[in-house]
């Protein structure tokens, strides 16, 4: 069974940066493609950055190109979040995700099949 714990998340006011991270356990952490999602009070969940296994290729969703990055690192089993110029409307929860058996860009939340706890994210204005 596949875990995933994300940390890092925090009060930061706006402008500022905060790096998440998400730990995977019980699986074979570098074939799984690796998304991160958001979902803020009142909204569905949506999509926020997608990885392949090996880094090769990234994808963001519009509202945080430029100033999001996703990276993983396989030897530490942990998918990274860089979050930069944070806005009030980036504020939810942020969930990690994990895709087993293929490696391509994972958009869709209905594909993956392991999720984090989430972790929270308040930017300030």
């Amino acid at each position: 069974q596949v875990q995933l714990v994300e940390s890092g998340g925090g009060l930061v006011q706006a402008g500022g940066s905060l790096r998440l991270a998400c730990a995977a356990s019980g699986g074979s952490f570098s074939r799984y493609a690796m998304g991160w999602f958001r979902q803020a009070p009142g909204k569905e969940r949506e999509f926020v950055a997608a990885i392949t296994w090996g880094g090769g290729r990234t994808n963001y969703a519009d509202s945080v190109k430029g100033r999001f990055t996703i990276s993983r690192d396989n030897a530490k089993n942990t998918v990274y979040l860089r979050m930069n110029s944070l806005k009030p409307e980036d504020t939810a929860v942020y969930y990690c995700a994990a895709a087993t058996g293929t490696n391509t860009i994972v958009v869709h939340t209905t594909l993956y099949d392991y999720w984090g706890q989430g972790t929270q994210v308040t930017v300030s204005s």
